[in-house]
This record gives C-alpha cells, structure tokens and sequence, in this order.
C-alpha cells in the first residue's frame, strides 16, 4: 500500500498547535481504520487523533512531549514489509516545528531577555519554540545549558522548559554570577525578581503528589492573572425568591417538553448578558495600552473536573440565545467537560466568565480573572434569610432566597463605579424576574 501521513488535525480556529502526550501504538503495531493512534493536548484540552487509513504505523515523526503545529504530519502508516524495513534504520527526528507559546506558560520574567543561539556551544540544538520562551522568560543560555532535555539525543522540549519554570527560584539563585554576567547592566524597574521560594519541610508520613499537566497550567494562568490585573471585588446580595418560585413551578415542565434539566445557572448567565449590553466596557480585553471592545459576548463557565482540576467552556454569542437555547448550551458544555469530549474551540474566545461558587456549599468567593478577560462573577448558594421587605401595608419581615453576587475586576480599565453598577445590574434583572414568564 501506498505510505499515508497521519496529519495534526485542526482543533479549531483558535488553536495553532498541539503537544504529544502519549503514543497508543508502537512502531510495527497494527492500526485499523478510525483507530486512535496518539493523545494530543492543548493548552487544557486532552484528545486523541486516530488514523485515517488502515495498515502498520513504520515511523513517529515526533515523540512524547513534542510541540507540533496544525497540519504537520506526525507520522506515517505503511505496509507490514514498510515497517521491517524502516526498523532496520534509526527512526528520524521531524524538523523542529516554531510554534506560538501557549497563552496559559506564561509567568512573569525574573531578568531581562538574552538572545538565544540556535546551537550552543556545547553543541546543544534549542528549537525555536524553546528560545522564544527562554528569551520570553529572561532564562540564559547558562540556564538552558543545565537543563536535562527529555527529547531525542538530549534535546530540551517545550515541556522541560516549562516544567523548569515553577522551580526556577531555586536553579536561578545557584548560577547568578553567570546570569548576571550577560544580564544588561540596569534592569527595567518594572521588571521584579520573583519572589523568594518558601523553605517548605518535609516529614516523615507527608505524601509528595506531583502536579498534572493540567494542573501546572491552571497554576501558571492563575499566577499570571494576578501579576497582570489589580484585583478588585464587589460584593451584592440579590433577592432570588422571584426566580426560585418561578424555577419550582416549571421545572417538571420544561424537562418534559425538552428533555432538559433546567438550573439556576443560564437563569443568572441571561442577566449577565443583559447587564453586559447595559455596560459594555465590561466586555473588553486589554492589550498594551490599548483597549479591544469586543463586539461578540463569549460567556465562559468555570467547570470543575472529576479530577478536581477546572475548565472553562464558552457558550458563544450568549446574547444570541434566549433562555431555552441557553440552557441547552449549559448542559451540553458541561456534560462534555465533565466526560473529557470538549474540543479546543469549546474553551476559546471568552470576553466574560461566571463561576458558581454556590455548587459546593460556598456563598461567597472571590474569583481570579480568566485573561485576557477583565472581570469575573462569582455567584454564591441561595439561602433562605429573613429579610425586610415593603408590602402595600408597609415593611415587613419575610422568608427570601437570597444570595451573593461577587464581581472581581481589572482595576487597570474598570474602575469601582462601573465595576459595582454592572453587579448591581446583574441583581436588578435576577430579582425583576418576570414570575409569570412563559416556558
């Protein structure tokens, strides 16, 4: 048979790369048609790629732990004689892809950028993937030189150097002479030495749990998101009573008619929409000293994973949908979260995300920003409280579900007033909730 190349499939618009985790088969193994050969991840998406011929897999391209771009072949599946022949020879290396760093690596420089060579005097070859980040990173080529790459002959991978980073503190503070030999003398005085590593001790009985890939990422993000916005939050208890009558009474409904469970949470993502539109400079990205309005309004939901770890999934064009067509979208995204099928459009392109904080008891959290995104609400659990309310005949005490809306924002393009006027928004449309609104 004719040899075919197994392609890096495309993932979606927004993603330009992907990195091999695992093989599923070997060099002279067997591939029926539609089989998964390989497991590929993205920045928090896990998938596998299955073959699109039948035959015998003669040769990886690329091994565990490689960064390869969309539309690169990644290995070849050939004839059982293909395959005896080419173990007779030393499989080859593809080419080292240059591919864009993933938005979530990121964490804030510790010296100002060295230059890269390709090849180091030792001999040693860096893609240009490994350079830009080492350069992006402020590592030196000292640093990189003392790296134990896991790639063929040796060779540092994008996953090395990002493993290397969170424990960088260390490794830093025993090669400064050489770093501070090729470091320019003056250091912009907005560039800070990270912060010194905490001495952490170790008993006997204590467990060491190495983190997952997902896991580092999420680390990074977040660490990232808190050195790049100044955090603020706003606080708002909002009267639920309208909406959890209203859900008690058409639920049975509603599932009847759509086979669909209906929750709280598309009830309170309609409002944020709402609210969004009243106040769209919500609705933003930061990039450099310029402000991205953004047309779309791309709600993420924060996820949490069996595995404990968390996703965001984002329902695009929120403002789209009405409430039955948000709904759908909730549950699908989460029950393909929670069953690992998301594909890596379903967690790009968000302008704003909602966390429900109240699915685990909490009433009230203060969540980080999901970058590039300049706010976040966290939503709390309903509880029944006795409140003050005004009736024809005058004040009175009754029982309400109440619950805690908590806005955290960038300080940096949000200031307090419209950071509070969009939550208070947000509450004003929940507790206004039509009760005799149709299904």
């Amino acid at each position: 048979m004719a040899q075919v190349e197994l392609i890096m499939p495309k993932m979606g618009e927004s993603v330009a790369e992907a990195t091999i985790t695992s093989w599923l088969k070997e060099v002279g193994d067997t591939i029926e048609a539609d089989e998964s050969v390989v497991e590929i991840a993205t920045d928090k998406v896990d998938s596998e790629v299955p073959s699109t011929a039948e035959g015998v897999l003669i040769k990886k391209l690329y091994n565990e732990g490689d960064v390869v771009q969309v539309g690169q072949a990644i290995a070849i599946i050939g004839s059982e004689g293909e395959a005896a022949a080419e173990s007779s020879a030393a499989p080859q290396q593809a080419a080292p892809v240059t591919a864009p760093i993933a938005e979530t690596a990121s964490v804030a420089s510790v010296v100002a950028s060295e230059k890269i060579s390709t090849t180091s005097d030792s001999g040693k070859f860096y893609s240009p993937l490994v350079k830009s980040i080492a350069e992006k990173e402020g590592i030196s080529m000292n640093e990189l030189e003392a790296l134990n790459g896991s790639g063929k002959e040796g060779r540092v991978t994008k996953k090395d150097i990002l493993d290397y980073l969170p424990n960088r503190n260390t490794a830093v503070a025993t090669s400064a002479p050489a770093v501070a030999a090729t470091a320019p003398a003056a250091v912009p005085a907005q560039v800070k030495a990270a912060p010194k590593k905490a001495n952490i001790s170790i008993n006997a009985g204590d467990e060491i749990i190495e983190m997952d890939r997902m896991r580092k990422l999420i680390a990074a993000h977040m660490v990232n998101s808190k050195q790049t916005s100044p955090h603020v939050t706003s606080y708002v208890e909002a009267d639920m009573t309208n909406i959890v009558n209203w859900r008690n009474k058409n639920k049975d409904a509603f599932f009847a008619r759509e086979g669909e469970k209906i929750t709280f949470t598309p009830i309170i993502m309609e409002a944020i929409v709402k609210a969004i539109k009243d106040f769209p400079m919500i609705n933003v990205s930061v990039d450099g000293d310029n402000i991205i309005k953004k047309k779309n309004i791309n709600l993420g939901m924060a996820t949490a994973l069996p595995s404990g770890n968390l996703i965001v999934p984002v329902i695009k064009n929120a403002d789209q949908l009405n409430l039955t067509g948000m709904t759908k979208a909730v549950n699908d995204l989460a029950n393909r979260a929670r069953n690992n099928a998301l594909v890596p459009d379903d967690i790009a392109g968000g302008t704003y995300t909602m966390t429900n904080v109240g699915s685990f008891g909490n009433v009230m959290g203060t969540p980080i920003i999901n970058q590039p995104q300049v706010a976040i609400m966290a939503v709390g659990a309903i509880q029944k409280k006795p409140a003050v309310i005004e009736t024809p005949a005058g004040d009175a005490i009754a029982i309400r579900h109440k619950m805690f809306l908590s806005h955290a924002y960038d300080h940096r393009v949000v200031d307090g007033a419209l950071g509070g006027m969009f939550v208070r928004r947000v509450a004003d449309y929940l507790e206004q909730f039509d009760v005799n609104r149709e299904i």
